[in-house]
């Protein structure tokens, strides 16, 4: 990280750090979208009009405000704006539904809700009237602005909670994560310092801002003075356009994005996919070791995959002067501050960039242990030179009578199998032996269909043990994904086979 990085990782808030950047490069841009952009000095000029317009509708320092807004210059905007109040911000997926937006508004108590109206065929204002939404308003394209001389000190302690994340989705029930402006500015910091960039690079945010990697990325902006291209609607090949056309250096979002640029390089093998591309770099959900390999050598740029969650927004990184072993095997290093412990197989983690816990008290009581650390449900081990290795879940962990099996070894094998796309191996009820192995598979455009004994003869060449070969085989178009990371939701996959015979 550069001197400059490093004081700046400092600063006391998120609005400290924006108003600190802003005065040492103000006309360098910050966010790019289309034919508009921001620089990190209008960015601070706008968010103090837009304080100042929401201060005139009754927001204060503490008050809970709610947005529901897709990746735009205005929600970067307006969650800043928030930031200079010191209001607690409670972000919603914007494709999210009644059920999920209206449990966020209940147990949050937002007494204020920022809508985009219509939005992608759907009408957020009708369905926040349909739920009894408090102080509705739209932050689309206007946002309210006023007078910033009205305004408050900025807040100055960055340790109490202002931020409501919400779990993204990979189990049915949604909790509510508490993080301050402290615990967000230390994952953003952890991303920076691993990732090694510098002014010159441009990003890019192919994910929802509402999800907790926005401010761990724009954290990473503040701090180096670059800038990223915004898609409020992603989608390849479409968007490779604006990927050219910005020069963009580093690019990524999780696994399913990785599989997304690399199916499109395939489609024109040898020229380059983004001129300008250096960097793929990630996380949120498992990396097989097989698709680092084949991203290397094929778009001839490096990978580097990190372990965050919405609890811990960056808890682990890959660096790109790691080496490829450890780069396609390993989560990549903590940063300093990070305790990792792993007891009973099962990754526990301390440190500031760990959320305070969750709304509810009882759910809170359960995820820290006696000493402080977060039960992460995740499993895994440390290497010799300090590299975190997942092995998989706790709820992973198919138990076929009485022997333990990881889905992710399964999972990652089949990967390298080259009439498997993409897979998800879960297990299901069985009278006889507990659980059964089930992988189900999406197979790329063009691939002989896959059998059951043809991945079972598979498994047993790569060297699976018998008691861990799969019983039972389901080929889909498409699995069943969130719409944030694209994780593999695998309690649909249970519910959807659990009780049906293969």
């Amino acid at each position: 990280m550069t001197d400059t990085a490093h004081a700046l990782s400092a600063s006391r808030t998120l609005w400290d750090l924006l108003d600190r950047r802003a005065a040492l490069t103000p006309d360098r841009p910050v966010l790019l979208q289309g034919d508009r952009s921001l620089t990190f000095g209008a960015l601070r000029a706008r968010a103090e009009r837009t304080a100042a317009g929401l201060y005139d509708l009754g927001v204060r320092p503490g008050t809970v405000v709610a947005w529901q807004l897709p990746t735009r210059l205005e929600t970067a905007v307006l969650s800043f704006a928030l930031a200079r109040l010191g209001a607690v911000q409670s972000p919603v997926i914007p494709f999210y539904r009644d059920r999920e937006v209206g449990f966020a508004l209940r147990e949050s108590k937002a007494e204020f809700f920022a809508v985009p109206g219509v939005w992608r065929g759907f009408d957020h204002g009708e369905m926040a009237r349909r739920l009894g939404a408090k102080g509705v308003f739209e932050a689309y394209e206007d946002l309210p602005e006023g007078d910033p001389r009205v305004l408050p000190p900025p807040p100055a302690d960055g340790t109490r909670v202002r931020w409501i994340y919400w779990t993204s989705g990979t189990t049915s029930d949604p909790k509510g994560v508490l993080h301050t402006d402290r615990s967000l500015i230390a994952g953003g910091s952890c991303l920076a310092h691993a990732l090694r960039l510098s002014a010159a690079d441009v990003g890019s945010m192919a994910f929802p801002y509402a999800h907790i990697a926005g401010p761990d990325y724009t954290v990473m902006l503040l701090l180096y003075g670059f800038p990223a291209v915004m898609f409020e609607q992603f989608a390849l090949p479409e968007a490779l356009t604006e990927y050219r056309r910005h020069k963009v250096t580093v690019a990524g979002g999780s696994t399913a994005f990785y599989s997304m640029f690399l199916t499109e390089q395939r489609k024109r093998p040898g020229a380059p996919l983004i001129p300008s591309l250096r960097l793929l770099a990630g996380g949120g959900a498992p990396k097989p070791p097989e698709l680092y390999h084949a991203v290397v050598r094929e778009m001839r740029v490096r990978l580097t995959h990190g372990y965050g969650m919405t609890e811990v927004p960056m808890i682990t990184m890959g660096s790109p002067d790691d080496t490829p072993e450890n780069l396609a095997t390993t989560e990549g290093r903590p940063p300093e501050g990070m305790e990792i412990r792993i007891v009973d197989g099962e990754v526990r983690l301390r440190g500031e960039a760990v959320c305070r816990g969750y709304l509810d008290p009882a759910q809170t009581a359960e995820a820290f242990d006696e000493q402080g650390f977060l039960r992460t449900g995740d499993l895994g081990h440390l290497t010799a030179d300090g590299h975190l290795v997942l092995t998989g879940r706790l709820k992973d962990v198919i138990i076929r009578k009485g022997e333990n099996i990881s889905a992710k070894e399964i999972e990652d094998l089949l990967h390298a199998h080259p009439a498997v796309g993409d897979v998800a191996v879960v297990g299901l009820p069985d009278a006889e032996r507990g659980e059964l192995v089930c992988a189900v598979v999406e197979q790329p455009s063009g691939a002989p269909e896959l059998t059951l004994e043809a991945v079972t003869s598979y498994l047993r060449a790569e060297g699976l043990s018998v008691h861990k070969l799969p019983e039972r085989l389901e080929v889909v178009d498409a699995l069943p994904r969130n719409e944030t990371l694209r994780k593999v939701l695998k309690y649909k996959l249970r519910e959807r086979y659990a009780g049906t015979t293969g």
